[in-house]
């Protein structure tokens, strides 16, 4: 029996000494466990080295996808079909039937052969002569690191770093271009103030200074292909009536250079965009569908690389670029921050602020898939970012029609509006306005009405008192019920004095019986 053996190095094939040891496979890593007893099971027939880095990444590759390389078909007809009554033990059964079809050898694998290729390789550096260990490794080394890139499709094309570097440098030419145009403007206003209110547009105003120069040269310069006639018209009309200093010609000739940089910035800006436009399309397309070229751009340079990107869960894409407020929200016991560098994408913008939060997790939900297909795909296609985003916008529009079928007050039909009809209404003019004395709270009303009714009450009592002859006539022809009342009323008159005047004797008996004690 045969066996094939694949290393960094190359190709071995081994001759098995001893066949029916591979029968106690319980027992066979003890003959592996020193180089002489290994030397007695198998016996190296042939090593086929490998030329360059290239020839083993391509025979390593061929054997991940099953399939037999160049060198490994040369090995098998120069050596194995020489024994072709002979099996060959192979390590992996798809590679079995491949080598079964084409070159018609016997191949075997089982938990055998298993073991007998684990001894093997624990006894490597013995069995294959001429080999040495450091070598061994180094070429393992880098053959696993030629494999990785291969199996990422790591290539000049997939190079991130072109655009981290490219969307910093957007930024800072951005943050340029406002300090040089404000400059630009703020320099050219002592001469010419009225031009700034008029052209707002920085590269229009910049071409428009550096094509007049000094003030009094607007009348005879043609502005027709920098701004529209309106504007143009505007402009000579300030010049005109304009408040401005008067400069000398070495201050204008400062200027008119200033003016030249801000529009070289500006067409390099451009450029760059188109730059990092196409870049993103190359190496990230499903992404920059999702959430734009500049918003995918500022993600991959948050992250380091688009591999480290793919690596992060949906929760953090969503929030990346908001760091300082998490942890500050997470210090202060606060609500974390909904979305970070994902808030200026489109979907998000053009929602209402009550559903932004909504929208930024699903967007980032999506796109975290997107990143991973475009960082460890095979292929490059859009299908995916283009099918998110349609999804992403279906339920985008769900939301919204969903806000306005809540003010109707019904799950199913949209808001109806009622027909505008107007109801006129006649009003009687009200008299009280026009009063102008202070209003008299009701608590004083009421104390108000109590107060004559008291005083009633007393004056019927004293008058009744010297007439009481005079009523007891009237009593006596009047009817019944008047007399009852008059007759309680009487006597509770007449018992309160009595009352009183037997407290009063029964008061002097008492001091009289203290005296008499005292004095005997």
């Amino acid at each position: 029996m045969l066996v094939l053996f694949e290393t960094a190095a190359g190709y071995a094939i081994f001759k098995v000494l001893d066949e029916k040891k591979l029968q106690e496979v319980d027992s066979l890593w003890k003959q592996f466990e020193t180089p002489e007893k290994a030397n007695k099971i198998v016996k190296l027939k042939h090593f086929e080295k490998f030329q360059d880095t290239t020839e083993a990444l391509a025979a390593a590759t061929a054997l991940v996808e099953g399939k037999i390389g160049k060198s490994l078909k040369k090995v098998l007809k120069k050596v194995v079909a020489k024994e072709a009554h002979e099996q060959l033990a192979i390590s992996d059964a798809k590679l079995g039937g491949v080598i079964k079809d084409k070159l018609n050898l016997s191949c075997v694998h089982n938990t055998a052969i298993a073991e007998l290729m684990r001894g093997i390789r624990n006894q490597m550096e013995s069995l294959i002569t001429g080999l040495p260990p450091r070598e061994i490794s180094a070429m393992s080394l880098g053959l696993a690191h030629s494999l990785s890139r291969y199996k990422l499709k790591f290539s000049p094309d997939k190079v991130d770093t072109m655009i981290v570097q490219a969307i910093s440098l957007l930024d800072d030419l951005d943050k340029e271009l406002n300090n040089y145009i404000m400059r630009c403007r703020e320099w050219y206003g002592w001469h010419f103030p009225e031009i700034g209110k008029i052209i707002t547009d920085n590269l229009a105003y910049c071409k428009s200074v550096k094509k007049i120069g000094v003030r009094t040269n607007v009348a005879t310069t043609d502005l027709s292909d920098i701004l529209p006639e309106e504007v143009e018209g505007e402009v000579k009309t300030a010049a005109e009536i304009s408040m401005g200093t008067e400069v000398s010609e070495e201050d204008i000739g400062n200027i008119l250079h200033l003016c030249d940089q801000v529009i070289e910035i500006s067409e390099y800006r451009a450029q760059l965009y188109d730059y990092l436009k196409n870049r993103m399309m190359a190496i990230a397309p499903n992404l920059t569908i999702m959430v734009g070229e500049l918003v995918g751009a500022r993600l991959i340079a948050h992250a380091g690389s688009l591999l480290n990107l793919a690596k992060h869960p949906a929760s953090t894409v969503q929030i990346l670029g908001a760091e300082k407020a998490l942890f500050r929200a997470l210090k202060t016991k606060k609500d974390t921050p909904k979305y970070g560098l994902i808030y200026h994408a489109s979907l998000v913008g053009q929602t209402t602020p009550k559903n932004k939060g909504k929208i930024s997790r699903m967007l980032a939900a999506k796109a975290s898939l997107a990143i991973r297909y475009d960082a460890l795909g095979e292929d490059t296609n859009t299908d995916l970012g283009v099918e998110s985003r349609a999804k992403l916008e279906v339920r985008l529009r769900h939301l919204e029609e969903k806000g306005i079928r809540r003010i109707s007050g019904t799950g199913k039909a949209m808001a109806k509006t009622e027909k505008y009809q107007h109801k006129s209404e006649v009003k009687t003019y009200d008299p009280s306005g026009d009063s102008t004395l202070p209003s008299v709270s009701k608590k004083r009303k009421l104390e108000e009405a109590e107060e004559p009714t008291e005083v009633k009450v007393k004056k019927m009592k004293k008058e009744r008192m010297p007439e009481e002859a005079v009523e007891e006539e009237e009593e006596a022809a009047a009817e019944e019920p008047p007399k009852k009342k008059k007759k309680k009323h009487e006597p509770a008159e007449e018992e309160e004095p009595a009352a009183v005047e037997e407290t009063s004797e029964k008061k002097k008996k008492k001091k009289k019986k203290a005296k008499e004690e005292e004095d005997e």
